[in-house]
This record gives structure tokens, sequence and C-alpha cells, in this order.
């Protein structure tokens, strides 16, 4: 049961940016769908759980984690529309991948000692190397090595608000920065949770009105079409979180088997997607997601 649990944010999260594209839409259309669906989705679990809101500089917290997603996400929404999400997906897990884990081990303090350092670090150079190799193509024209430069430059600024997503809310628990922070109490997942997609629902309607000379997201019905990506996220994040408990699969394993959801959306991108790649193109985006995955399992066990 506990892998079955598991293995739900692999298959929904890895299905999710093909369920997007293939809805369609414009990157406002995308973002301000699925964060009104993941909004929904939060309030009735927060209803359902009885789960208190945290208050003061712990709710700034959650919300600016949220918002710092809904930068990022919206981000990758733009790489979607010029190079696809099977290109996308394995460059932005990388970039996460790689700001997550320096955030935690030296912020944090989560990789202990210079060998568990040392190993770390060599496991995020064989992310890059994995997340390079998927972007590989044979037959590059200056349009399409334009658009991939493009995306990459997108999805690294992206990072930041992913970074954000996940550090924000670990402030409580930097030990060094007590003496110059408000007196915060740790927070658990579901704490955060509905404050944290509030976030993500003010940067898309940001967004949403920043573009709205250009294209309505409010009334474009895409937009309520997209509201079901939103609701699978929810859905996927309680399983991880379900999963992570250590009664379960416990926390590294958990995030191990999450790191698979890349090989799908990658794998459902190209096929289901029609983002078609040569032969050779494969074999070097499987090696680049294999390296990708194995890294990242090493990151997660140090």
């Amino acid at each position: 049961m506990a892998l079955i649990i598991g293995l739900i944010p692999v298959l929904v999260w890895g299905m999710i940016p093909t369920i997007l594209s293939k809805i369609g839409g414009k990157p406002a259309n995308q973002i301000l769908g699925v964060t009104m669906g993941s909004t929904i989705a939060a309030v009735i679990v927060f209803f359902a759980t009885g789960t208190k809101l945290p208050t003061g500089f712990n709710l700034f917290l959650c919300v600016l984690s949220g918002f710092g997603w809904g930068f990022g996400q919206t981000l990758a929404f733009k790489g979607y529309q010029l190079v696809g999400s099977s290109i996308v997906m394995p460059i932005t897990t990388a970039f996460q991948l790689i700001a997550t884990a320096l955030w935690g081990a030296f912020a944090l303090n989560s990789w202990s000692g210079v060998l568990n350092k040392t190993i770390g670090i060599i496991a995020l150079l064989v992310i890059i190397l994995g997340a390079t190799l998927t972007t590989w193509t044979e037959h590059r024209q200056k349009t399409n090595a334009a658009a991939i430069k493009q995306t990459v430059i997108l999805l690294l600024i992206g990072t930041i608000g992913y970074w954000l997503y996940s550090a924000a809310p670990q402030v409580p628990n930097l030990t060094w920065a007590k003496g110059f922070l408000p007196k915060m109490e740790p927070m658990t997942a579901l704490e955060v949770f509905l404050p944290q997609v509030i976030g993500m629902l003010l940067a898309a309607v940001l967004y949403a009105l920043l573009n709205i000379k250009k294209q309505n997201a409010f009334v474009e019905k895409v937009t309520y079409k997209q509201i079901v990506g939103g609701l699978l996220a929810v859905i996927a994040a309680l399983a991880y979180l379900s999963a992570a408990q250590p009664q379960m699969l416990g926390l590294s394993n958990a995030f191990v088997l999450s790191q698979v959801s890349v090989v799908v959306a990658t794998l459902t991108g190209i096929y289901m997607l029609k983002q078609t790649k040569t032969h050779k193109e494969m074999i070097y985006t499987n090696i680049g997601l294999a390296l990708i995955v194995a890294a990242a399992s090493v990151t997660a066990i140090i």
C-alpha cells in the first residue's frame, strides 16, 4: 500500500505538464487555472483536517513561498510554449534539485561533513550533465538553439521562485538565524499548505492582471479547464506527504521515488504531445533522465 501511495505523485506530477499542454492556452491561462484549482482543493483540505492557520511572520513566509512557486511555474509555462514540456521538465527539475540541495546542505546543514558535501556536489554536477544531455539535438537549427537558450534563461530565473517555495517555510528551522529573526515555531506541511496556495494564486492573479491588455485570462474558458491541473497537483502533494511518513516509505525514499515523475513528464510529452526526437536524441534523453534520477537519489540519501 505504501508503494502504491508513493507512485501516485510519480504518475500525477508526471502527467500534469502533458495534461495542461493538451488543454492548451497561454501561460496566463495555465497559471491562473492551476492555482484556482489548487486553492479550491486546499480550502477543502484545510476545513476537513481542522488544521490551524499560521500567524505573523510564519504566515508571511508561507505566502511568500507560494508566490515564489507561482513566479517559477509561470516561467516554466512560457518554456512549454517555446520548446515543449519534454525539454522543459528535465531542465527545471535539475535546477530545482540543485537550488534545494545547496540550500539544505549549507543553510540547514543536511550534508554533514566534508565527505558528504563532496559527494553531494559531485551529484549536482551529474544532474547538470543529465539535464544537458536531455536538450541535445541531432540536427540543431538556429531557431531551435535560440529557443532552447531562451528557455534555459527563463528557467534559471524561475529557479529563484522555486527556491523560495522550498526555503521560505524552512526559515523557522534556521538555528543560526534565530538572533535576528522574529520568534517563530516550526510548521507542519499541512499548516503551510493553504497560505502557500494563496501565495500561488496571488502570483497568478498579478501575472494575469499585468497581461490583461494583451489577453484577459479571467474570462477565457480555457483558464477554467486548467483548474483540473490544480486539483491533480494537490492530490499528488497529499499522497507525497502521506508516503513520506516514517511508517510508510519515509522521507528519503518518497523523495527519490517522486523524482521519477520527470521521466513520466518527459516521455509523455514526447509520445502524447508528439514532441518528436530522433533515435539518437532519445538515447541521450534517456541517459540524461537516468543521471538526474540517480544523482537526485544520492542527494536524498547522504
